[in-house]
């Protein structure tokens, strides 16, 4: 980006003026006073100089954000004997710059008058230099038709012959006005590198490194170009109006500009580079400090909880459920804090089903928890209105804790989430109890399963109550449908059964409905659907009630939970570091879970809460067509016995099953083996978007 033509004999001589006796300024007040000086200088136009009503200030050197010049500034500011050297250059400017004095030897001068400060005190002081100049021709104009004084010093200057023909010259003032914009950007920009932290960024460290090496270049040609403009002013006065006309001399302006712009853009890129570097050190600092803070015993949640959600110094960082007030992370003291992580597409099941578990919570004493949403968005640089809506939206049907933006959340902070506690896309719930510790990776899995007995959500309490459990109807179903826990009490013959082939629902609920009857057992069936495609169930649930071919659950969240529900025991039962040969029940999940990843349908028919038998579309409707086969055996032994023993001679070597497991942190195993054989099965990807 520096132009090879830049003479390295010239860059040599450049920097063998530089001899820093390490003196430090406080460049900054000094600078905001040049450029407040530089502002007011260039007038707003020049009528108004002309008439002397001159009261306002071109826009010429304010950048995106407006400039504020409104503080006063104390004498103090200006370091003792600093006046003086700036006069000394103020004087090279006006008295060694005219008259086509050599523009690099006069800078090589300004640089040797500076040798005992850094680069970026260099530009500084040769910058409020020319400030000085440029302030006092600008001064005396715009008070000449007003002011006594400055009119007899305009005289003398013969400035009222320049504003005459301000017209023909703005060209040339429009091009200084560029350079002076450039020159500072340039000046900013080398402060910047001054002034970034060296704890995190040193010197010798790429990408600070490589600018440091060209900040002497930066110098060069800012105080150059000083020069260029102050040789333009002064050139001005006293020239006949055919001299001052000429436009070769904006030319050689605009040039200048265009070389400074480029190093103030090569420099602003490297800046940016710093910028991120020293993020990603604090990043990691941060991170390092989860790490710890996690690893200590605390006294409360407090401390935890405000280095998740209060690294912004945002004290309120929290949303309470029910008013939406902003809170502290203090309501939380002495508590069970279960955080539900997600993203912004969390689904509506979630949130309907967390809510009524987390009502019931509200009117039991002894529970003593809360929950907080926490949103992990990884685009909020890009964040638009469309996410604020979809924010807010499910914030509004939210009724428990929640963090009040994403923005609130430090990168490192959901680099902790997804590292250490293996978030990935879908929703976790980590819990924490009163002192801060994590006492669940994922408690949703015993949420989903127990509901609020698993209070207060530890691993250990998942353990026993997975003790107490067996494969039952009751585990399977829970409290998502009463009539069936109704007729597990009435000792009734219950069939379950899914899939999506309308042909085979008809066929096998007419089947099974004749046989049951004429075994003098009829069945009570229920619908349960099929994992995922919301829409179609929801379309075949209202085909199967129209036509009265069973029960259905019509609401399609008890679909969802019931799955979902599966699910949880399955993942429950790998963080437990169960597996499929020790443990029955997982085998029968993954049972279940492999009908509901065929294109078939399956049944389980059961009596009471124990007596199950389960298959799937092919060997269901084979058994209950060849009834007769085992009809004896069911008379003597019971239906559901014999029918589990008739499966068992059906079922043969050939066979696939599909188990689909969604994507949870921590949760896909290394090897699974079939339900049916034992055998491993061979594992594939699967990438699914919309469900339905």
């Amino acid at each position: 980006m520096f132009s090879s033509s830049d003479d390295s004999a010239m860059m040599k001589q450049v920097v063998a003026t530089h001899s820093p006796d390490g003196r430090e300024l406080d460049l900054e007040p000094i600078l905001h006073i040049i450029e407040e000086t530089l502002h007011r200088a260039i007038p707003a136009n020049i009528d108004g100089v002309i008439n002397g009503t001159q009261n306002g200030h071109t826009d010429a050197l304010v950048g995106e954000e407006k400039a504020d010049f409104s503080s006063l500034y104390d004498a103090d500011e200006i370091p003792d004997g600093l006046a003086h050297l700036i006069h000394k250059i103020s004087c090279e400017f006006s008295c060694k710059c005219s008259g086509g004095a050599d523009a690099h030897a006069s800078t090589i001068a300004i640089l040797n008058m500076l040798s005992g400060y850094t680069w970026e005190a260099k530009v500084v002081i040769s910058l409020g230099a020319f400030a000085v100049n440029f302030g006092e021709f600008w001064l005396v104009a715009q008070l000449f038709a007003t002011n006594p004084l400055a009119k007899s010093v305009a005289m003398l200057k013969q400035l009222p012959n320049i504003i005459e023909h301000y017209k023909s010259l703005q060209p040339r003032f429009d091009a200084i006005n560029v350079l002076i914009k450039a020159m500072l950007d340039v000046t900013k920009c080398v402060i910047s590198f001054k002034n970034l932290p060296y704890q995190y960024l040193q010197d010798d460290t790429p990408p600070k490194s490589t600018a440091l090496t060209h900040i002497p270049t930066a110098a060069y040609w800012s105080i150059k170009s000083m020069v260029a403009c102050a040789s333009q002013l002064t050139s001005l006065l006293g020239m006949n109006y055919e001299y001052i006309t000429a436009t070769s001399e904006a030319w050689e302006l605009s040039s200048l500009a265009h070389k400074v712009h480029n190093i103030h853009e090569h420099l602003k890129g490297l800046l940016l580079l710093c910028y991120q570097y020293i993020e990603e050190k604090q990043h990691d600092e941060y991170f390092l400090m989860l790490v710890r803070i996690f690893d200590v015993p605390h006294l409360d949640n407090q401390k935890i909880l405000k280095a998740l959600f209060c690294a912004k110094d945002d004290i309120h960082p929290l949303l309470d459920g029910p008013t939406k007030t902003r809170v502290n992370v203090d309501v939380l003291r002495k508590k069970t804090v279960l955080l539900l992580i997600s993203d912004l597409e969390i689904s509506h099941e979630e949130i309907l089903v967390l809510t009524q578990i987390y009502k019931e919570s509200r009117i039991q004493p002894d529970l003593n928890y809360e929950v907080v949403w926490v949103p992990v968005v990884d685009h909020v640089v890009t964040w638009n209105d469309s996410d604020q809506h979809k924010l807010e939206q499910l914030q509004s049907i939210m009724t428990w804790h929640m963090l009040h933006h994403p923005t609130l959340l430090e990168p490192a902070v959901i680099k902790y989430i997804k590292q250490v506690w293996h978030f990935e896309k879908k929703p976790i719930l980590v819990a924490l109890d009163p002192q801060g510790r994590v006492t669940s990776l994922n408690a949703l899995h015993m949420v989903w399963i127990w509901r609020n007995v698993a209070y207060p959500f530890t691993s250990m309490k998942e353990e026993s109550l997975w003790k107490e459990e067996s494969w039952t109807l009751e585990l399977l179903v829970d409290n998502i449908d009463q009539y069936i826990l109704r007729w597990i009490g009435e000792e009734k013959y219950i069939c379950l059964y899914g899939g999506d082939d309308l042909d085979w629902i008809r066929r096998f609920t007419k089947i099974a409905t004749d046989i049951s009857t004429a075994a003098g057992n009829p069945f009570e069936m229920v619908y349960v659907g099929k994992s995922g495609t919301k829409e179609r169930i929801r379309k075949l649930s209202a085909t199967i009630s129209q036509e009265k071919l069973s029960h259905t659950w019509p609401d399609p969240t008890s679909v969802w939970y019931f799955w979902t529900r599966l699910e949880s025991m399955l993942y429950s039962k790998i963080q437990q570091g169960r597996s499929f040969e020790n443990d029955p029940i997982m085998k029968e999940v993954m049972t279940m879970m492999s009908f509901d990843g065929s294109d078939q349908g399956w049944a389980l028919i059961c009596r009471g809460a124990s007596e199950m038998a389960r298959a799937n579309a092919e060997l269901t409707l084979t058994s209950l067509t060849e009834y007769g086969n085992w009809e004896e055996d069911a008379q003597a032994n019971g239906f559901v016995p014999a029918l589990k023993a008739y499966l068992a001679k059906l079922h043969t070597p050939q066979h696939c099953n599909r188990l689909i497991l969604p994507g949870i942190s921590g949760g896909i195993p290394e090897v699974v083996v079939c339900s049916e054989c034992g055998r491993t099965m061979e594992k594939f990807f699967m990438f699914r978007c919309c469900t339905d």
